[in-house]
């Protein structure tokens, strides 16, 4: 080869399937470094709604980043005032009525990421009787290895 001279023929070819296989190589890692990511963060989200419904409010707020912001019923509310606040009820709604959540939809952008789901909760609330659809985003961060919550959004309108 001279010095502007090409690769032609068989170095070219040696040349481009090194390439091909080095960028499936990086794909294949990114591909299950973000799968990998994905299970984390539903299991964050499951691990959450698994320690309102029992109770477990301690579990609970350690998923949650300090500077968390819950959007719900209207409202606004940071740690502090969630842990005072609806975290009770949220917790007996939980233990109360059953939930049958749609698929949790995540996407993955380095340490951020948000987490989108549906679910129909039917059941009884004390006296009432409850029929909704919900939809819920929670946002997470990745700080030391460790998914936390940064901010979750819940909906509900009446399933009739």
């Amino acid at each position: 080869m001279t010095g502007n001279s090409r690769p032609t023929g068989r170095g070219t070819l040696v040349l481009r399937i090194c390439a091909v296989t080095l960028g499936l190589a990086a794909t294949a890692d990114g591909a299950v470094s973000q799968e990998h990511s994905h299970s984390e963060v539903v299991a964050v989200v499951d691990a959450f709604h698994a320690s309102l419904a029992s109770g477990d409010s301690t579990t609970a707020l350690s998923l949650l980043a300090d500077d968390v912001v819950v959007l719900e019923s209207g409202g606004v509310e940071d740690k502090d005032h969630y842990r005072s606040g609806h975290l009770a009820g949220d917790m007996r709604f939980a233990a109360a009525v059953p939930r049958e959540r749609e698929a949790v939809r995540v996407t993955v952008t380095g340490d951020v990421a948000w987490a989108w789901s549906t679910n129909r909760a039917t059941g009884r609330m004390g006296d009432r009787e409850i029929d909704s659809n919900g939809a819920e985003l929670v946002v997470l961060t990745r700080v030391d290895d460790k998914w936390r919550i940064r901010a979750i959004h819940w909906s509900s309108r009446s399933a009739r």
